[in-house]
């Protein structure tokens, strides 16, 4: 691990956490990250691994058997994971927010029911907000969930649902009042409930080890004690949820970035040209000045939005900077390290191939950034 790692101080606790994860990512996910991104298969001995270290219950509250973690910690863990690979961090962050759904909106009896259980990994969280109409502006959605006596009854479809095929229980916002947008409300749905149904898996330019599906809900029958929120409350919970789902998307940003600057420092070392290496040619190492500079102002956005957190602070404007400028930062660092590789850079047996392709990703999903500047400029202005 490499980087001059400059920022505000971790306690004992969260830098033990981020070394252990660290090890775990370069050991267990990293090996096998090319070979998972290739075959488009999720490495479910990884997400065993995470289980084993308490991971899988990252968010979930400590007396329902959960690691309970703090902001700086959440963050640290979807960096280093990221380090990984960012097909494994997102499986792990999305799981995290359909726990942290449930053990902030829900009842006793369903925190008892799920939360031990996904603590231990299984079942599988989804977060099931997004529809191919409703992206950006979820005030659209077109889902519905109507009252009848006792159940909730749910039809429309959700797109683009990390961990699609192989989750267990899904976050759902649903309209329970038409096409009211105010009406908009959180349902926890068990993926084996009739009428849940499970689309094809997409193909994706990059994060292709994660599996991204559309689900269908066609008479989708639900107890009503499975509403999270109050009807109407759903969409300001979503919002409040990803707030925090922004900072974790920022810190994977961080750590893919500063996967691509390790393997591009390392092999600028290695591959000479003009009778030396490449990292001494000046106009490379400027690359790395560049790119350095924008992990390490990645990395103290991400921890500036987590101390506003933890302080009780409002954090909306740091996540969205955080989110924006690690996502570009990651876009940047990881073509420069493509650049750095050459032609080799091109090729799929380089991880910095696959870094690339996932990096998109960073600038589109939990709120495009599109999304964060308006954000941004509304707090603002």
């Amino acid at each position: 691990m490499t980087g001059v790692r400059v920022g505000s101080a971790l306690t004992a606790e969260q830098a033990a956490i981020k070394e252990l994860v660290h090890e775990f990512a370069v050991e267990e996910v990293r090996p096998g990250a090319q070979a998972a991104d290739a075959d488009e298969e999720f490495p479910e001995d990884v997400w065993d691994g995470l289980a084993e270290l308490d991971l899988t219950g990252l968010t979930v509250p400590e007396e329902y058997g959960g690691f309970d973690a703090d902001r700086t910690t959440y963050a640290i863990v979807n960096e280093e994971l990221a380090y990984g690979q960012l097909a494994v961090a997102t499986a792990l962050s999305v799981h995290s927010l359909a726990t942290s759904c449930i053990a902030e909106f829900g009842s006793e009896a369903l925190k008892e029911e799920y939360l031990p259980e996904m603590a231990e990994g299984r079942p599988v969280g989804m977060f099931c907000l997004s529809e191919p109409e409703a992206g950006s502006n979820p005030a659209e959605m077109s889902t519905t969930a109507e009252r009848d006596g006792d159940e909730y009854v749910l039809n429309g479809q959700k797109q683009w649902i990390t961990n699609g095929q192989r989750g267990d229980v899904a976050i759902v916002f649903a309209k329970t009042d038409g096409d009211d947008p105010s009406s908009i409300t959180q349902f926890l749905v068990p993926a084996d409930t009739e009428g849940f149904e499970v689309g094809k898996k997409e193909e994706k330019l990059g994060l292709r080890a994660s599996d991204t599906v559309g689900i269908t809900f066609d008479d989708c029958r639900i107890p009503a004690e499975n509403r999270l929120t109050e009807e109407g409350k759903g969409l300001s919970a979503a919002f409040r949820i990803l707030t925090g789902g922004r900072i974790g998307i920022a810190a994977q940003a961080v750590g893919l970035a500063q996967a691509a600057f390790d393997e591009a420092k390392e092999y600028a070392g290695e591959r000479e040209q003009f009778d030396q290496s490449i990292d001494q040619i000046q106009s490379v190492r400027h690359k790395f000045s560049e790119m350095a500079t924008k992990i390490e102002a990645s990395r103290l956005l991400v921890r500036e939005a987590c101390r506003q957190a933890e302080a009780g602070e409002d954090n909306t404007v740091a996540a969205s900077m955080a989110k924006y400028f690690a996502s570009d930062a990651a876009m940047f660092v990881t073509n420069e390290a493509v650049q750095i590789h050459g032609g080799y850079g091109y090729m799929s047996e380089f991880d910095v191939e696959r870094m690339y392709r996932d990096a998109k990703i960073t600038e589109i999903y939990e709120g495009t950034t599109e999304i964060q500047k308006k954000i941004i400029a509304r707090e603002l202005l």
